[in-house]
């Protein structure tokens, strides 16, 4: 061997070891490249978009063989690319929307849960005692939304006649400002924003403060699925093992979220003032309007299948989804 070929094998050799040395770890143990995956989701204060940010942080798509790319999108632009195809994973996936979807002729699956529903109508309108004194007012909600939806259904089942309520339709980011300004005699909003809301507002009170036992009573059970990550059926039989590593990503931050409150808050929302960090601190520790709960779909399918009929009660649906939209495969 002359000189200038053992130079340039010493020299090859080093750049080989220096890529493995940089190359994430489970690629170095299974010699392959992470696999890419997009995910449409909601931008923050979204539950959607809670987990994705600790995912990355953490590199927790890359220590399960994934290379995830998080794409924000509002929730009209979100259902029509994830129901289109453009995104075959959804990541701020309702229970409703892909029952929706499935009825429209789109075949998804619901893979795994994140939160379970916890949704609000909020006033600081004296005035107003409950939900039924919003008859002949103004609401301001995201009716494109289906924890608007899950509202009107909760109201329905209180006596409401939801058709004599003024509704100012407003993106979700709005909700908040509407509040804040008084705007409306009442807003309907969900976590984390009611959590933020009402750092700014202390005034702000719950009118309809009997949800679990008005679900109870409709579905005969505490838990109500809400929201997740949902797939294309061909992307899914196209991936079968890229499911479990995802769902283990998801597992693995909502771990980190619930133990590292303090540290978790600051990858969530890391221009949040100190109030309203402190308010999603506070969110994450107490978890009962978070209702932060991850679990494959089958394990829930009973819930997932109420949430159907909820949808159905309230007109959302026409005729009730099914149930091959629940991946009942066991993930773990």
């Amino acid at each position: 061997m002359t000189k200038r070929t053992f130079l340039l094998t010493a020299a090859c050799a080093a750049a080989l070891s220096m890529t493995s040395l940089l190359a994430p770890a489970s690629a170095q143990n299974s010699g392959t490249a992470p696999t890419k995956v997009s995910i449409v989701v909601f931008g923050f204060p979204s539950l959607g978009a809670f987990m994705p940010p600790v995912i990355k942080a953490k590199k927790m798509d890359e220590a399960n063989g994934l290379d995830i790319d998080f794409v924000e999108r509002t929730p009209d632009a979100y259902t029509t690319q994830f129901n289109s195809g453009e995104f075959k994973v959804g990541g701020s996936a309702a229970v409703l929307t892909v029952g929706l979807a499935d009825l429209r002729g789109v075949n998804v699956k619901y893979l795994f849960n994140l939160f379970d529903f916890w949704g609000t109508t909020v006033t600081s309108r004296p005035a107003i005692k409950g939900l039924k004194d919003l008859e002949g007012k103004q609401l301001a909600g995201a009716r494109s939304t289906t924890n608007y939806v899950m509202s009107e259904f909760f109201a329905k089942q209180m006596g409401v006649d939801t058709s004599k309520i003024d509704v100012v339709n407003t993106a979700t980011p709005g909700l908040v400002g509407y509040a804040i300004a008084d705007r409306a005699d009442a807003i309907q909003l969900w976590e984390p924003a009611y959590t933020l809301l009402k750092a700014k507002k202390p005034d702000v009170r719950i009118l309809d403060n009997n949800m679990a036992a008005t679900w109870k009573k409709f579905a005969g059970g505490d838990r109500i699925p809400y929201l997740g990550v949902a797939a294309h059926s061909d992307w899914i039989d196209a991936n079968p093992a890229v499911v479990q590593k995802l769902y283990t990503a998801y597992k693995q931050a909502g771990e980190f979220i619930a133990k590292n409150p303090e540290e978790a808050a600051k990858i969530i929302a890391p221009k949040s003032t100190p109030e309203d960090h402190a308010a999603i601190v506070s969110l994450i520790k107490a978890n009962d309007r978070l209702g932060m709960a991850v679990v494959g779909a089958g394990d829930v399918s009973k819930q997932i299948e109420a949430v159907y009929k909820a949808g159905m009660d309230v007109g959302y649906f026409k005729s009730l989804p099914s149930n091959d939209t629940i991946y009942n495969k066991p993930l773990k």
